[in-house]
């Protein structure tokens, strides 16, 4: 028994000449829920599609708890898929869509019953076993794709952008829903989503990707406190990390306009004109009516939501910056703040967008 669920060694994928996946390495412990977190066009649909067998690997090599299926039909991989589209037999019941790929296989009745109504009793769906899939909600019509694959018994499951056409709600109460079962079940699940509020609500580790490419792989707080470029520290986040373009002065401090701003970093080696990329989080930024050595910047537009603000800035130099406000102040359009955070709060990238002093 390996405690091994999926690897991936150097998986490469070409349409003619183009190359989409760029050989790509990455090992998943047998019950990890892994999220691949990208924008649209990065591969991360493609490498699941791999992983299922649904796309053929132009080169290297995939295992499922040690067992190598790059070139095994999806059927015999141990794996079973839950697809955007939830793909359900309109004509069928319920029962009858959850049973489907058990009396393909041949399995006997007794037992198709009762997993069945195992994956019924797990997902609450006892109730809905008679209707058809055109009488039942989106989220419900979820429920019984993901009971489908449950009844597979699979090593791993797959996941496919399975929220995108629900509401908002919905998705919130449907990412709940499966935190719960793969607590439940103890599963590998791979999920992926261009969306990084699911992958950072759901995941054991995130793989970041972009352009075929793995960026960053890691839990989701190393992800969200430590990016390793500018890309990471973009995509994961909302409000996204602020970024701003900075030039290091070679004393232990940058300059952001006419600002100087002291640091813990010792530069890596950079000399004094260079320039870097200085990261704060929003919610690190915390606004003063004045202060010397900070940060001055006008608030172009506010986000009231309750318990916190959100207020979208322009600092003199006309770069943009955003902040999170919890003082019972108001705010106004126009207003003038100044803005200052803990030194250990800030990120610093290179000319490269590649991380510095990582390691601290």
């Amino acid at each position: 028994m390996t405690d091994t669920g999926v690897m991936l060694t150097d998986i490469r994928k070409s349409f003619g000449n183009l190359e989409v996946i760029h050989g790509i390495n990455l090992t998943i412990r047998e019950g990890a829920f892994v999220v691949f977190v990208g924008p649209s066009g990065c591969g991360k649909s493609t490498l699941l599609r791999m992983i299922a067998g649904l796309e053929e690997v132009t080169d290297g090599e995939i295992r499922i708890k040690g067992r190598e299926v790059t070139d095994l039909d999806p059927s015999d991989r141990g794996i079973a898929m839950v697809f955007q589209s939830y793909a359900l037999y309109p004509h069928m019941s319920v029962r009858d869509n959850l049973a489907f790929g058990l009396k393909m296989a041949h399995t006997d009745a007794a037992e198709i019953e009762r997993r069945v109504r195992a994956a019924s009793a797990i997902l609450k769906i006892d109730p809905l076993l008679d209707r058809r899939p055109g009488q039942l909600s989106g989220g419900q019509r979820q429920r019984v794709a993901i009971g489908r694959a449950i009844v597979r018994k699979p090593d791993v499951f797959l996941f496919d952008e399975p929220l995108s056409n629900l509401d908002a709600e919905l998705r919130v109460s449907m990412r709940i829903e499966i935190a719960r079962l793969h607590r439940a079940l103890g599963n590998t699940m791979i999920y992926v989503t261009h969306d990084q509020t699911e992958a950072m609500t759901l995941a054991d580790i995130i793989v970041v990707l972009r352009d075929g490419r793995v960026e960053q792989t890691g839990s989701p707080r190393e992800i969200y406190e430590n990016p390793a470029n500018t890309f990471v520290a973009g995509f994961i986040g909302s409000p996204r990390m602020n970024l701003l373009n900075a030039e290091w002065n070679g004393d232990g401090s940058v300059q952001i306009g006419k600002t100087r701003i002291a640091t813990q970093t010792g530069g890596q080696g950079m000399a004094p004109g260079d320039r870097l990329t200085l990261g704060i989080r929003p919610e690190h930024m915390n606004a003063v009516a004045d202060g010397e050595g900070m940060l001055r910047a006008k608030v172009d537009f506010y986000e009231y939501l309750g318990g916190t603000q959100f207020l979208y800035c322009q600092l003199e130099d006309g770069q943009p910056v955003t902040a999170e406000y919890r003082s019972s102040i108001p705010v106004q359009v126009g207003e003038f703040l100044h803005f200052r955070w803990q030194s250990a709060d800030l990120r610093f990238f290179d000319a490269a967008g590649q991380r510095l002093n990582a390691d601290e």
